[in-house]
């Protein structure tokens, strides 16, 4: 393709052709969508390869496919760039706004340690560490912010059970793993 092609362009180009070139369902589908970012990264659009696409080509899979299609019996490249762009679009302004809540995430949690008492300090640096590393355990966290073991199990404790802010992922007594709750649930979320 020519310097003069838009890079965004080249990614829904070399989209179809990956997939028409290897139409199997077989889990090519991830390594076609991989080419995508990858491209915008190569032309300097993004700085890392985190668009992901997957989640609106899965919502819109039939409109999707169909335009492949499209593409390979018609040659109606119009409307398949149309639509890719829209979904380009769709998902930057997603990242945008999941970006902005992760942002906002840590200062709102922080007002509610303050119901913690005593234990709000420490806490304040277990809920920095668990925004750095949001699935994390209480060794990693004593790592990371050199608290104790057990001022880390207390704290996260009440943030378990009073705060509802982490949940506990292995119903062990031992080796527990913690998620930071609200971090993965905005991370979750699909493109509306």
């Amino acid at each position: 393709m020519p310097d003069t092609t838009a890079p965004v362009i080249k990614a829904a180009l070399a989209h179809v052709q990956f997939e028409t070139i290897y139409p199997f369902i077989d889990g090519n589908g991830h390594l076609g969508r991989l080419l995508i970012p990858l491209i915008l990264v190569e032309a300097g659009i993004l700085k890392e390869p985190l668009l992901y696409l997957s989640v609106l080509f899965k919502q819109y899979r039939d409109s999707y496919y169909s335009l492949l299609q499209q593409v390979r019996v018609t040659g109606d490249w119009e409307v398949w760039l149309l639509f890719f762009v829209d979904a380009i679009a769709a998902t930057a302004n997603q990242a945008v706004s999941t970006a902005q809540e992760l942002t906002q995430l840590p200062a709102s949690d922080k007002i509610r340690l303050v119901e913690l008492g005593r234990l709000a300090g420490s806490a304040t640096q277990v809920l920095d560490a668990l925004f750095a590393h949001p699935i994390s355990n209480i060794a990693a966290l004593t790592s990371a912010t050199g608290l104790t073991p057990a001022t880390i199990g207390k704290v996260l404790d009440a943030m378990e059970h009073n705060l509802d802010m982490v949940d506990e992922l292995t119903g062990q007594k031992r080796n527990r793993v913690y998620a930071y709750s609200a971090y993965i649930t905005i991370l979750n979320q699909e493109t509306s």
